[in-house]
């Protein structure tokens, strides 16, 4: 498995995998209608103003999953301030579940985060009922910051995380 920045003819393949991950998993609360289908869906949006990195398998790169990585400045971070980076939409195709994308995916956005000069902490958000991707970020070392949970809609309660670096 390879870790790399998505690729523009890879732009429509991934917000399927993105939307039908958040489908399968009964995250998308109003499903195909759901208000956030669309920006989940649109990858050419997220690239052009965060770093998008895939995991990739196989001669033709087949797509295992995907995650956004936003950095200050960016219209993407909703709730990182000065000195942070925020993961967005990690998703990994169903067929792909436990094979470890996930986990690259999200390690690969924390060596992102060193790497990138001023940031001194990762954020994110993520919904209570994920808890596949509550056990890799914690495994990474996030831990709760429940000073930064928000609802982006009534009902809909997001919990955060954040890592310092």
């Amino acid at each position: 498995m390879d870790i790399r920045e998505v690729r523009p003819a890879e732009y429509t393949a991934l917000g399927d995998l993105t939307v039908d991950s958040y489908l399968r998993g009964g995250f998308l609360i109003g499903g195909l209608q759901d208000g956030y289908t669309p920006r989940l869906r649109d990858v050419a949006e997220r690239a052009a103003s965060a770093t998008v990195l895939v995991a990739v398998e196989g001669e033709g790169d087949r797509l295992l999953g995907g995650v956004t990585i936003a950095f200050q400045g960016s219209p993407l971070m909703e709730l990182g301030g000065d000195g942070d980076a925020e993961i967005r939409m990690l998703a990994v195709a169903p067929e792909a579940a436990g094979k470890g994308a996930g986990s690259a995916l999200a390690a690969a956005c924390v060596e992102r985060a060193r790497a990138e000069a001023g940031t001194k902490r990762i954020v994110l958000c993520s919904q209570r009922e994920m808890t596949t991707a509550h056990r890799i970020y914690r495994r990474l070392g996030f831990e709760r910051e429940p000073s930064l949970d928000w609802e982006p809609l009534p009902g809909v309660p997001l919990w955060a995380f954040s890592l310092a670096l």
